[in-house]
């Protein structure tokens, strides 16, 4: 999980697409791994931005 991120660096779309994986998980048959990679994505992308590489 990305540590140096804040949520003002994502942008509204990934805003809206962490919120709604995180309330995917919620979900009693819900995959977690694979939820969990898909946030790690983005949170990957962002912090790939922040950093300019």
């Amino acid at each position: 999980m990305a540590r140096d991120l804040e949520f003002g660096d994502f942008t509204p779309a990934e805003k809206r697409r962490v919120a709604g994986l995180t309330v995917r998980m919620a979900l009693p048959r819900a995959n977690l791994t694979r939820l969990r990679r898909e946030v790690e994505a983005i949170e990957q992308q962002a912090e790939r931005r922040k950093n300019g590489k």
